[in-house]
């Protein structure tokens, strides 16, 4: 019953993800973004399949399959963002409020983290009874995301939000790694974290946590050039007239 209300989750986010892209982005950048969120699903799914996420005894061992394209596309992603003036087209493409109010689906992510440690899947650490904390910052996500129309003082504070959001992220996937069976287990928790051998549960770290980091970086791009070119920085945030009126390209 998790796992398909979790695959309803799954399918939710990724039609949210769709509308978003292709009302934002032209047609033929939102089709590689779509086509390579499509291989991606397939893959991912393909290897979880065939066991070779959750296989311990490999050398590689089976996370690295799924964690090492994941770390190779977010760095690509990230030089990206930072190094190009597209990317700071393709941001400001955005409306920033989009950006940061989608970040609430971490709330959901939580809960079902929460629910998989009762069935044994992933230890206590990992969840918000343990020392996740990643819970509060999509609970926190409309606050922010209303508080980024609130003139300059509204984007620092947004600011400041998303680089405590990749420091959460950041605990918490260093936890699961290290607390997954394999040479890289050094926490012994209570039970070892299954998570990304086990469909559809995989796509936990293999679908939302780059899509709350892609978020991140998306949203402190945007803040950055707004701050810089004075957008959106006079109270009651008013924009740029040509914020989110025309599709980018990439």
């Amino acid at each position: 019953m998790t796992a398909t209300f979790f695959l309803g989750f799954v399918a939710m986010m990724t039609a949210v993800l769709v509308a978003i892209v292709t009302r934002y982005l032209d047609r033929r950048a939102a089709f590689r973004v779509l086509a390579g969120l499509a291989v991606w699903f397939l893959y991912a799914g393909l290897m979880s399949y065939f066991g070779v996420f959750g296989s311990a005894v490999m050398r590689p061992p089976g996370t690295a399959f799924l964690l090492a394209p994941i770390l190779l596309f977010l760095s690509f992603f990230v030089v990206f963002m930072v190094r190009s003036a597209a990317g700071s087209r393709i941001a400001l493409a955005f409306p920033l409020w989009i950006i940061l109010g989608a970040e609430c689906f971490r709330v959901g992510v939580e809960l079902f983290l929460h629910q998989l440690w009762i069935e044994g899947i992933v230890p206590k650490v990992l969840t918000f009874e343990g020392a996740n904390v990643d819970i509060y910052i999509g609970a926190s996500a409309p606050v922010i995301a209303w508080l980024s129309t609130r003139g300059r003082m509204g984007l620092k504070l947004a600011l400041v939000w998303n680089v405590l959001g990749l420091l959460a992220l950041a605990n918490v996937v260093t936890r699961a790694v290290l607390t997954a069976p394999g040479p890289l287990n050094l926490i012994h928790a209570e039970v070892p974290n299954r998570m990304f051998g086990t469909f559809p549960f995989l796509f936990i770290p293999g679908f939302f946590v780059p899509l709350a980091v892609t978020l991140h970086v998306l949203a402190i791009r945007a803040i950055s050039s707004r701050l810089r070119m004075g957008i959106g920085v006079n109270l009651g945030g008013t924009h740029s007239a040509q914020e989110g009126s025309q599709r980018v390209s990439v």
